[in-house]
């Protein structure tokens, strides 16, 4: 899991990652988002954090 605990925000420096995260709009069904919000409670991490996890997972 990622943590910025010790690190201190500075206006467009990534923190936990090696580039800035950017705005994106993604369309999901009801039962998708909610198991998305449990799987990322449970992990005790963001939607977002778990969506970056997951496609930084993906290989070509």
């Amino acid at each position: 899991m990622s943590t910025r605990k010790g690190k201190k925000p500075v206006k467009n420096v990534p923190l936990l990652h090696e580039e800035l995260k950017g705005r994106h709009c993604v369309w999901l069904t009801p039962k998708s988002w909610d198991r998305l919000q449990k799987k990322a409670t449970n992990d005790g991490i963001s939607i977002s954090e778990l969506l970056e996890k997951i496609a930084t997972e993906i290989k070509f």
